[in-house]
């Protein structure tokens, strides 16, 4: 099996699965007891803790979650009153929260994206008003890979008294997040740690009310019982992620331009090259059928867009905002990967992928 599927996850990392062995195989003490089991438990979430601190913003908190999902909503939820501004091509944890609140009565401004994929600045600045509670926006898109101008949204938050929050599941680890974020949201699974995790960072001085009712366990206040082997995990994820920033860096650098030239003329990519995260290629090509490409390759693992929304029988939500029409968005694949991709592997992937595509046009 060739994996190229790294936004919907990421290859656990050998040293994340042997940082979370232990507390799998016989240290079983709940971290929140106060005996001495359960306090060596609790010192391996905080060593976690630390580790991902390294890769967030200083003077702020953060508090593990049970994934990006449950941050996300705590960040939206727990803000309290006032306008919500985000944009269209959020993932669905954003924008299915912001919709239920609108049905509630909250104002929701959902801001367009260009062809790019990109906000307006001008029109995220006649939206984020006075009376602005929150904002709301990814650093990477998980469907085309384009980062948004976070700093830029974080300024005209605060100059309208709002706070700013960042969906940093892609980009964290990869990218640097801006300083003037006031929450972060991030996922384990998507830095090569295990599934089940995920962080809100929260800057100190902001408040939020409570998601979930219970013990009130965690930092700020979330409740709910932690699992040392999933904060291990994700620690272990985090550190390697600082130690590897460079190379991994570098080599998906070189996987992304063997990737765009093995594809060629024949594919369109979707968003901007130059904005962009370069471990993502979203590529469309007149007439393709996706579904059909997907059943031929089954040992090449890729997609037809988000997995959060592969159940839905919808088309990408993201390419109808940059201006695709129904059949070309169906007609569109993404190609994810990283770390542990190689270049061989990418490139046989796509020549079979040129192979199908190109047989399809033959048939019909």
């Amino acid at each position: 099996m060739i994996y190229l599927d790294y936004q919907a996850t990421t290859p656990l990392a050998p040293e994340a699965l042997a940082a979370m062995l232990p507390w799998l195989e016989n240290q079983h003490a709940n971290p929140h007891s106060a005996h001495v089991p359960g306090r060596a438990a609790k010192a391996a979430v905080e060593v976690a803790r630390d580790s991902l601190a390294a890769l967030l913003p200083a003077g702020g908190k953060l508090a593990f979650t049970s994934g990006a999902t449950e941050a996300i909503n705590w960040a939206i939820k727990g803000v309290g009153s006032g306008r919500i501004v985000t944009l269209a091509t959020e993932h669905a944890a954003t924008l299915d929260t912001v919709e239920a609140l609108a049905r509630s009565g909250r104002e929701v401004v959902v801001l367009p994206v260009g062809a790019d994929g990109l906000v307006d600045l001008d029109a995220a600045r006649a939206a984020i008003v006075p009376g602005t509670a929150l904002v709301a926006a990814m650093l990477v898109n998980n469907e085309i890979g384009v980062v948004q101008p976070i700093a830029e949204l974080a300024e005209l938050a605060h100059a309208a008294g709002a706070l700013m929050l960042c969906d940093a599941v892609q980009g964290f680890g990869r990218l640097l997040i801006p300083a003037g974020c006031d929450m972060v949201a991030v996922s384990a699974h998507k830095i090569h740690g295990p599934k089940g995790i995920g962080a809100l960072w929260v800057r100190d001085g902001v408040t939020l009310a409570p998601l979930l009712h219970g013990g009130g366990q965690e930092v700020l206040g979330r409740s709910g019982t932690l699992s040392p082997a999933l904060c291990a995990g994700f620690g272990a994820a985090a550190r390697l992620a600082v130690e590897r920033q460079s190379n991994d860096t570098a080599h998906v650098e070189r996987l992304w331009a063997g990737a765009v030239a093995a594809f060629g003329p024949g594919w369109t990519i979707n968003g901007t090259v130059d904005q962009r995260y370069h471990g993502n290629l979203n590529v469309g090509r007149d007439g393709l059928d996706v579904a059909r490409l997907i059943s031929c390759l089954r040992d090449i693992a890729f997609s037809a867009g988000s997995a959060c929304a592969s159940g839905s029988g919808r088309s990408s939500h993201v390419l109808r905002a940059i201006g695709l029409s129904e059949t070309q968005a169906r007609s569109s694949i993404r190609i994810g990967f990283g770390r542990y991709t190689t270049e061989a592997e990418l490139t046989e992937a796509i020549d079979r992928i040129n192979g199908a595509a190109d047989a399809q046009r033959v048939a019909a």
